[in-house]
């Protein structure tokens, strides 16, 4: 008999070729774009730099993760932040994430 579980986890699965691409388009069309496209757009130059040097895409992976997470999370914060309910207990996104490269 072996120790392992019978239900492993399956971990998630890297973003596709394009998914970078798409959602740099997504961003471009959002109501905040023209904060978010440069940021985006620096933080990819920087991660690619990196892959370059360590041969590793796991910067790219996670950097596309954060930022789907954000896509993802802007209308509730939007509806949040127009509900005019209290903020001061919330949580920093790096505190989530981790600190940004």
């Amino acid at each position: 008999m072996t120790a392992q579980p019978e239900h492993a986890p399956t971990p998630p699965s890297a973003p596709g070729p394009a998914t970078a691409a798409e959602l740099l388009a997504r961003l471009r069309t959002h109501p905040r774009a023209s904060t978010w496209v440069p940021a985006f757009e620096q933080a990819w130059a920087a991660a690619l730099e990196d892959s370059r040097h360590s041969y590793s895409l796991t910067r790219c992976i996670d950097l596309v993760r954060a930022w789907q997470a954000r896509l993802a999370a802007a209308p509730a914060v939007q509806a949040f932040i127009a509900s005019g309910r209290d903020d001061s207990g919330g949580i920093a996104l790096d505190d989530i994430f981790g600190p940004r490269r």
